[in-house]
């Protein structure tokens, strides 16, 4: 059983809201629907239906747009952001769903199917993720207006679209080490420097106007071995605390994340070609000498080179015809108190309990980057202090225990980075790819316009 999450992750494709307009993969917004009257818009809700537009010989209806103009708007008004004109918002929701029926028809003309279980395993999701059973989701949907069965065909429909997208697009997409290398080589030839953000920590020895050279010479000696000290790397904070006669000597010298245009010039010509952690070539400036660390460095449109690692470990329970999730959940809860009170050792229960390959090493999964294990179980994990455990949670893996033993700042490797950069370069050729393909694909559906939506 491995938590990491696979290139076919259900949750991405529920990421997209269902029609209905609440259920969304971060939560359930159960707002009231706002009425049609913002704008243009007429104000009567009860009108005949109509066909606004026929794709493939597949009707689109007025009642489907303004359902989607509904949801959109909700969106805005839980997002406190100026409410659009409903007309010109009704074009373009028609504009939307003339392209997803294109894709939906070339998708039934070749061969994507949906099973059943997908179907379940979906909803299954979007009830774990919203911390409610499927019944109450279901409920929930029912009360907002809508059927199972269309709740179902919503997401049968969205699986399709991402499964679709998946074969006709992603697994076409390349991305070559040259095209990592020229994106590099642009993004820092580029960089001017308010795209670049510095954290800089510094030791410096000051330099009185009146020094004479005898005592300027002492000054640099004694700025000098703070230097090769912190080169050979001796903890800076100490060094901070013995060397330095900055009137700030709190968080280990550090100056703070900023624009680089807001440092000395002199700061930034010597550090610009540093990596984090390197300590720059002693600097001289009218204030005296500087021992200079980087800290941070932030290039827009390049990724971090410092992460939050998380070291956690987690029982993980599989419900089966044995055991059921409601069952799992109550004896995950009942280790929790176990452990809690001091009555039990994680590492123990792991070993004896556990469905996962870690329970071998006590449940522990190592460290771990951004990224690297399922969105649902990520979520919980980052909210946990060092030593806390959780409550119990579900996955699409099953139910988890787990423990945060601690955390810690990383620098990326240099292969790091390069994975970080490739996956940047291949989802923005994603996404260019799949304009393309869309637009041809609409260009090639028959399309016929009838009366305008709303």
């Amino acid at each position: 059983m491995n938590i990491r999450p696979n290139s076919l992750s259900l949750a991405l494709a529920l990421s997209l809201t269902a029609a209905s307009g609440w259920v969304q993969a971060q939560g359930l917004h159960l707002v009231t629907a706002p009425s049609l009257t913002t704008g243009a818009a007429p104000a009567a809700t009860s009108q005949a239906d109509f066909i606004v537009a026929v794709v493939n010989s597949e009707p689109i209806t007025n009642t489907q747009v303004r359902r989607e103009v509904q949801r959109v708007l909700q969106q805005i008004a839980q997002q406190r952001q100026a409410q659009p004109d409903v007309r010109v918002l009704g074009a373009e929701v028609l504009d939307n769903l003339i392209n997803l029926k294109a894709q939906l028809h070339h998708a039934k003309d070749t061969g994507v199917r949906v099973e059943d279980s997908a179907v379940d395993m979906a909803m299954q999701t979007v009830a774990q993720q919203n911390q409610i059973d499927v019944p109450e989701l279901l409920r929930r949907v029912q009360r907002d207006g809508m059927s199972e069965a269309d709740f179902k065909t919503q997401l049968r429909d969205q699986i399709t679209l991402q499964r679709l997208r998946e074969r006709e697009v992603e697994s076409r997409v390349q991305v070559s080490e040259l095209d990592i290398d020229q994106y590099l080589q642009e993004q820092n030839s580029n960089q001017s420097l308010s795209a670049i953000q510095l954290n800089l920590a510094q030791v410096l020895v000051s330099v009185p106007e009146s020094a004479n050279p005898e005592q300027l010479e002492a000054l640099h000696k004694r700025a000098q071995r703070a230097w090769e000290r912190a080169r050979h790397g001796e903890d800076f904070a100490a060094l901070v605390r013995e060397f330095s006669d900055a009137a700030d000597q709190v968080n280990a010298g550090q100056l703070g994340l900023r624009e680089a245009s807001r440092y000395p010039a002199l700061f930034v010509d010597a550090t610009q070609a540093l990596k984090v952690g390197d300590v720059a070539e002693l600097v001289r400036s009218p204030a005296g000498f500087h021992v200079l660390k980087v800290v941070e460095k932030i290039h827009a449109g390049l990724p971090t080179a410092v992460v939050t690692q998380s070291h956690a470990r987690h029982i993980l329970l599989v419900p089966n015809a044995r055991i059921s999730e409601t069952e799992a959940r109550q004896k995950l809860a009942e280790f929790k108190k176990q452990l809690v009170g001091g009555h039990a050792d994680f590492a123990t229960l792991a070993r004896e309990f556990s469905q996962d390959g870690s329970a071998a090493s006590g449940g522990d999964l190592g460290w771990a980057s951004p990224g690297m294990f399922v969105p649902e179980f990520e979520a919980v994990m980052n909210r946990l202090a060092p030593g806390e455990v959780s409550d119990p949670l579900v996955s699409r893996f099953g139910v988890h225990l787990i423990q945060l033993q601690e955390r810690r700042q990383a620098s990326l490797s240099q292969a790091q980075q390069r994975e970080s950069v490739l996956g940047l370069l291949r989802e923005k050729k994603i996404e260019d790819s799949y304009r393309t393909w869309a637009q041809d694909l609409r260009a090639r559906a028959y399309v016929e316009l009838r009366e305008p939506p709303l």
